[in-house]
């Protein structure tokens, strides 16, 4: 029959069937023999139970309950000249949410921290991040958890040459909204709200959006922290109680006292914020771990401050960049 007079042609459409692994493994090389660049050099699994340099072979049961339940949780750590940065801070975090989310890890904190590591030096990855989660495990298609042996913890690293952020952005307020405390304070894998979120940014010709509470004060952004130097010249972020704590938002409140006693900064805090002063900031920028500052020059189509990137914004940026390429928080990776 003609496909093009065919009033129904997806009826005819033949699945193929694949009755052993070797022939899903060659259509998986299949996709990434392709001339695709490898961006994923290296992955662990706990269920596997190695390190998978395959990019074929990076895959996660369909029964994990992360996978259609949304039971996970996961954090993530940059790596820099082949240092990672504030991996422990990050581990301790994905711990607590692991406990939020009532996950027990499949092993102690050093021996996942030693995967994490051990995964990066076999990458031969010295530039990007790694991300990794625990789930609840693979086990059934049920709610409950009960039916999964055991929790299952994955790690990836990914391959990216990112450089130092200069250049401003816009945002706007969202309408999408946002999680309540108890999930917005824990890093899981429920990450539908934050794509939304961005997806609205993006409709409007924006790069992201912000959150406001119910309250009317100040949130966050879709996945990063955001910050703002009054006209005073205080840097102020939002309070911490109603949104994920970041780990590079923690560290800039700890290395901008440094600017204080230049007497570039007045002074460094957290505190509510309302959204007509966060508008009224001099500077504004968002705070996160790939960034790790992202200068904001408009917010729903009005300039931050002079609508360019503050020099305040920018002396923050490097105090950050330079923590991150010299600073205490890394741990070097072993590579052979």
């Amino acid at each position: 029959m003609d496909g093009s007079s065919d009033p129904n042609p997806g009826a005819h459409v033949q699945v193929p069937v694949y009755s052993t692994g070797v022939e899903v493994l060659e259509k998986l090389k299949e996709q990434w023999g392709s001339g695709r660049k490898q961006a994923y050099p290296a992955m662990y699994s706990s269920v596997i139970g190695a390190i998978i340099l395959d990019p074929a072979m990076m895959v996660i049961p369909i029964d994990d309950h992360m996978v259609h339940r949304g039971h996970g949780v996961f954090d993530t750590a940059m790596l820099m000249d082949g240092y990672l940065y504030e991996l422990d801070a990050h581990l301790d975090r994905f711990l607590r949410s692991s406990s939020k989310a009532k996950i027990t890890p499949p092993f102690p904190r050093e021996t996942l921290r030693t995967i994490l590591i051990q995964m990066t030096a076999a990458s031969k990855c010295k530039k990007g991040s790694i991300r990794y989660w625990l789930s609840a495990g693979p086990g059934d298609f049920l709610l409950s958890p009960k039916g999964c042996p055991k929790a299952a913890f994955y790690g990836v690293v990914i391959g990216d040459d990112y450089s130092q952020c200069k250049e401003g952005v816009k945002v706007v307020t969202s309408n999408t909204p946002m999680k309540p405390p108890m999930f917005a304070t824990m890093k899981n894998v429920n990450y539908l709200p934050n794509v939304l979120a961005v997806m609205e940014a993006e409709e409007k010709g924006a790069f992201a959006s912000i959150w406001v509470d119910e309250q009317g004060y100040i949130a966050e952004g879709p996945n990063v922290n955001v910050a703002f130097i009054s006209k005073s010249r205080d840097l102020v972020l939002p309070s911490f109680d109603k949104i994920l704590s970041g780990c590079t938002a923690k560290r800039l409140l700890a290395l901008a006292p440094k600017l204080v006693e230049k007497g570039l900064l007045k002074s460094v805090s957290t505190a509510n914020i309302t959204l007509n002063e966060a508008k009224e900031s001099a500077q504004m920028m968002f705070v996160g771990s790939g960034l790790p500052i992202l200068p904001i020059i408009e917010w729903d189509g009005q300039p931050i401050g002079d609508g360019k990137v503050g020099k305040l914004t920018l002396a923050l940026s490097d105090l950050l960049w330079e923590d991150l390429r010299e600073g205490p928080e890394r741990v070097r990776v072993p590579y052979e």
